[in-house]
C-alpha cells in the first residue's frame, strides 16, 4: 500500500486471476466472490503454471495474486536469476512475505553459484598438483604424496568434467609407473645385498659352531658345579631370610607393647606362632624373648577392658548430645569429627570392642550429622553452581578477546571488561577444590593476554602523552602568542584523541600538560579580550546576516531572485565568521534554517512556475485539438479561422513552458494545419487511456475499474520486456509522459477533459513531494 493510500484509508483494488478472453462489460453488479475458491483456483492455477514451465505466468501470479499465500507459493516456484531480479524490485515494499522469499531464493542461488566456482577451483587445483608430482622423481616421501594427493582427487572427481578426469588418471598411471620402477630398481639393489649377506652369515655361522661345540664341553661342567654351590647358598639364604623375619616380626611386636598397641602384637605373636613348625634353627634367646611378650599381651589386654569400657559410655552420651544440637554446621562437624578421633584413639591397640556400644556411637553420630550433611550438599551444590558461572564467564571473555583481536580493539571497552571480568570471578567463589587451580589457570591465561595488550596500548599512549608535554614546554619559547595559543589548543584536541592511559600516570601527565598550556594562555589576556571583543562583534554581524537571509526567505517573484544572488556571498561570510563556542551552535543553526527557508521559497517558485509552464502547455494543447476536431467537421471558414487563431496565439503566448513541451506543440499545431493529424479519436483516447494508467503506476494510485485489465495488461508487458535489464521506473517519468500527452491527437472534449484531472491527479502526487 502506498503512503497516500496509507493517510486517507483508500482500499487497494482487488486484482482478478488473469485470464486470455477479451473483457465483458459487465451489465450489472457481479455477487462477491469466494475468497477461499478464488485461493484454490489461484493456487491450482499457480500449480499448473510451474508443471508446465511458463515462467511468465509464474511470475505473473506472484505480482496478480489475490491471497497471499498464492503469491507465496508462486514466489517459491521462480528459479530464473533475471526474473527473481525484475519480480524483487516490484514486490519491495508491497509484500514483504513474498520479497523476503525472493530475495532468499536469489541468495540461495548466489550461495550456489559462490560454491560450484569453489569446487572448480579445488578440482583445477588438485588435477594441477597430481600433475606436479607425476614430473617429480622418486623419492621417499613419494607415494605418501601421492596416496594423499589421490585421496583428495577421489572426493572431487565426480563433479570434474570427463576431459580432466581422463587427463589425471593418466597423470596418476605416470605416477603409478614411477613408483613401480623405483621399487623395482629398489628390490635388485637389495637382492645383491641380500645375497652377499648371506654368503658372509654362512662363514661366520660355521665358525660360530666351531666355536659353540668346544665351548659347551667346558660350560656343561662348570654349569653342573655352580648349580651345586648355588643350591646350597640358595639354602642357607632362606633359612637366614627366615630367621631374619621371624626377628623382625618378634622386634615389631616388643615396639607395638611399647606404643600400646596391642592389637597390632597379637596380630605380630601369632604370625610369629604360625610359622614355628617350619622354622630354621633360632637363636636361644628368642623363645625366652616370645614368653615375655605373651605375657605383656596378657597384662595390657586387662588394663584395657578395665579403662575403655567406662570412657566409651561417655563418648556415647557426648556423641547423642550433639543430636538436634542448635549450633552452625561447620562447628557441629567439627565436633562430631573430634568424638570419632577421640573413640578411634580409645580403641587404639584394642584387640577386642563393644559391637552394641559401637553400633549405638554409630548410630548417633549419623543422626547429629544429618543437618551437617544438609548444609554441605547446599554448599556443594553452591560451588558446582560458581563453576558453571565461572566456566560461563571464561567463554563470554574467549569470545570477547576474539573479538577484540585486530588492532582496532576499543581499548576503554577492554579496560570496563578487565575490571567487571576479575570483579565477576570474585564473586564466583568458593568452587571445588579439584578444579579451582585449573580454572583459575585458564582465567589468568585469558586476561592475563588481554592485560598485556592493554599494557602495551597503555605504553603507546604514555609515550604519545609525554610526546604532547614536550611539545607544549617548547610553546613558551614561541614569540607569536596567538600561534602558540593555536597550537596549544591543537595538542588540547591531540590529547582527547590519545587512548587510555592508567589514572596514576594520567593525572600527574594532566598536571604537568595543563600547566604549560596555563602558561601559554596567561600571556594572552590582553589578546584575550581583544579576541572576546572581536568574537562579540562577530556575534552581532552573524544576527544581521541571519536577520538578511530571513527576510530573503519572504520575497517573491524577481525581488527573491535578486535575494538569491546575494545568498551565496551571505553564507560564505557567515562561515568566515569565528563566534563564541556557548552561542556558535546555536547562530549556526538559526543561520541554516534560514538559509533553508530561502531554498524552500526557491523550490516553491520553481514548482509554481513549472506548474504554471504545464498548465499553458496543457490549455495550449487544448486550443490545438480543438482546431483538429474542427478540421475534422465541417464547420464555417470564419469558426475554424478563429480556432486556428486562438491555436496559434497559445503557442505563441507559452512564456512558462518547459522548451520540450513548446517544441511538441509546434509540431502538433503544424500537423493540424498541413491534415497530417492523427484524428482517429477512439485511438486517441486509448492512447490518453494508456497515459493514465501509466501515471497511476509510477505514483501508485488506484486505476478505475473500467480500465483495470488495461492496467494489468501493461504491468506483464513490462515485466517480460524489463526482465534481466534492471529497469526502475520514477517519478521523473511524469514529465515524459505529459509530452507524450501533448503529442496525442485530437479526443472528445468530455472524454479529455475527464481523462486529463485523472492525469492530473498523479501529477498533483508528485508536486506533493511523494515517493516510490
Amino acid at each position: 500500500m502506498s503512503l497516500l493510500s496509507r493517510l486517507f484509508r483508500q482500499p487497494r483494488p482487488v486484482p482478478t486471476a488473469p485470464h486470455s478472453g477479451p473483457a465483458a462489460t459487465p451489465m450489472a453488479p457481479a455477487p462477491k466472490p469466494d475468497a477461499a475458491a478464488t485461493a484454490r483456483e489461484e493456487e491450482a492455477a499457480v500449480t499448473q503454471a510451474v508443471a508446465a514451465g511458463d515462467a511468465t505466468g509464474v511470475g505473473k501470479w506472484v505480482l496478480e495474486g489475490s491471497s497471499s499465500r498464492t503469491r507465496q507459493l508462486a514466489a517459491q516456484a521462480i528459479t530464473d536469476p533475471d526474473q527473481l531480479r525484475e519480480l524483487i524490485r516490484l514486490t519491495r515494499g508491497k509484500d514483504k512475505n513474498v520479497y523476503r522469499i525472493l530475495t532468499a531464493k536469489r541468495e540461495a542461488l548466489l550461495a550456489a553459484d559462490r560454491a560450484a566456482q569453489q569446487r572448480q577451483t579445488e578440482i583445477d587445483a588438485a588435477a594441477a598438483a597430481i600433475a606436479r608430482h607425476a614430473d617429480r622423481p622418486c623419492d621417499a616421501a613419494y607415494a605418501a604424496t601421492l596416496a594423499r594427493l589421490e585421496a583428495r582427487w577421489q572426493s572431487l572427481a565426480a563433479l570434474a568434467t570427463p576431459e580432466l578426469r581422463q587427463a589425471v588418471a593418466n597423470q596418476l598411471t605416470r605416477c603409478q609407473a614411477t613408483i613401480d620402477e623405483h621399487r623395482r630398481t629398489r628390490e635388485a639393489e637389495a637382492e645383491q645385498q641380500r645375497t652377499a649377506a648371506e654368503a658372509a652369515a654362512e662363514a661366520r655361522r660355521q665358525r660360530a659352531l666351531e666355536e659353540q661345540a668346544a665351548a659347551a664341553t667346558a660350560a656343561e661342567r662348570a654349569q653342573q658345579a655352580e648349580t651345586e654351590r648355588a643350591a646350597e647358598h640358595a639354602r642357607r639364604a632362606a633359612d637366614d631370610a627366615e630367621v631374619r623375619r621371624l626377628v623382625g616380626l618378634l622386634r615389631q611386636a616388643q615396639a607395638a607393647l611399647e606404643h600400646g598397641g596391642t592389637a597390632r602384637a597379637v596380630r605380630l605373636r601369632d604370625a610369629i606362632n604360625e610359622s614355628m613348625p617350619s622354622a630354621p634353627p633360632l637363636p636361644a634367646w628368642f623363645e625366652r624373648k616370645r614368653q615375655e611378650i605373651d605375657a605383656r599381651i596378657a597384662e595390657l589386654r586387662d588394663w584395657n577392658t578395665f579403662t575403655v569400657v567406662p570412657k566409651r559410655a561417655q563418648l556415647v552420651q557426648r556423641m547423642q548430645s550433639l543430636i538436634g544440637a542448635e549450633m552452625s554446621p561447620e562447628e557441629l562437624a567439627r565436633q562430631i569429627r573430634r568424638l570419632r578421633d577421640e573413640w578411634r584413639t580409645l580403641h587404639r591397640g584394642a584387640t577386642d570392642e563393644s559391637t552394641p556400644e559401637r553400633a549405638l556411637f554409630d548410630a548417633a553420630a549419623e543422626r547429629a550429622y544429618e543437618p551437617c550433611r544438609a548444609h554441605f550438599a547446599r554448599q556443594s551444590e553452591q560451588r558446582k553452581e560458581n563453576q558453571a558461572r565461572r566456566e560461563a564467564l571464561l567463554e563470554r571473555l574467549s569470545v570477547f578477546v576474539t573479538e577484540q583481536a585486530g588492532e582496532d580493539a576499543n581499548w576503554r571497552l577492554v579496560q570496563q571488561a578487565l575490571a567487571e571480568a576479575r570483579r565477576e570471578w570474585r564473586a564466583c567463589a568458593p568452587v571445588d577444590p579439584d578444579v579451582i587451580e585449573s580454572l583459575q589457570e585458564r582465567f589468568h591465561a585469558v586476561t592475563g593476554g588481554l592485560q598485556a595488550r592493554l599494557d602495551e596500548e597503555y605504553a603507546r599512549n604514555v609515550a604519545a602523552r609525554q610526546q604532547l608535554v614536550a611539545r607544549a614546554a617548547d610553546l613558551a619559547s614561541l614569540p607569536d602568542t596567538r600561534r602558540a595559543i593555536d597550537e596549544a589548543r591543537e595538542l588540547q584536541h591531540s590529547w582527547k584523541a590519545v587512548g587510555p592511559v592508567p589514572r596514576r600516570q594520567d593525572n600527574a601527565l594532566w598536571e604537568e600538560f595543563r600547566k604549560h598550556c596555563d602558561a601559554v594562555f596567561q600571556r594572552s589576556a590582553q589578546e584575550s579580550a581583544a579576541y572576546a571583543a572581536s568574537l562579540e562583534g562577530n556575534q552581532a554581524r552573524a544576527l544581521r546576516l541571519r536577520e538578511e537571509t530571513e527576510q530573503i526567505a519572504t520575497l517573491a517573484g524577481d525581488a527573491l531572485r535578486d535575494g538569491l544572488r546575494r545568498l551565496e556571498s551571505l553564507r560564505a561570510e557567515f562561515d568566515s565568521l569565528e563566534l563564541p563556542r556557548a552561542t556558535a551552535r546555536d547562530a549556526r543553526q538559526s543561520f541554516a534554517r534560514a538559509v533553508a527557508r530561502c531554498e524552500d521559497a526557491q523550490r516553491r517558485q520553481c514548482n509554481e512556475a513549472a506548474q504554471l509552464g504545464w498548465s499553458e502547455s496543457f490549455a495550449a494543447a487544448a486550443r490545438i485539438r480543438e482546431y483538429a476536431l474542427a478540421t475534422a467537421n465541417p464547420l464555417d471558414s470564419d469558426d475554424l479561422e478563429a480556432r486556428r487563431a486562438a491555436a496559434g496565439s497559445a503557442v505563441a503566448g507559452l512564456v512558462h513552458a518547459p522548451a520540450a513541451a513548446r517544441t511538441v506543440l509546434g509540431r502538433m499545431l503544424a500537423a493540424v494545419t498541413t491534415g497530417t493529424i492523427h484524428a482517429d479519436l477512439a485511438a486517441n483516447e486509448a492512447a490518453l487511456r494508456m497515459l493514465c494508467v501509466r501515471a497511476e503506476l509510477i505514483s501508485d494510485l488506484p486505476t478505475p475499474a473500467v480500465d483495470l485489465e488495461l492496467r494489468r495488461e501493461y504491468q506483464m508487458q513490462r515485466l517480460v520486456q524489463s526482465m534481466g535489464r534492471g529497469e526502475r521506473v520514477t517519478p521523473a517519468d511524469l514529465d515524459a509522459l505529459a509530452l507524450e500527452w501533448l503529442a496525442v491527437g485530437p479526443v472528445e472534449p468530455a472524454v479529455h477533459d475527464a481523462l486529463l484531472a485523472r492525469f492530473e491527479r498523479c501529477r498533483e502526487w508528485r508536486g506533493a513531494g511523494k515517493e516510490i
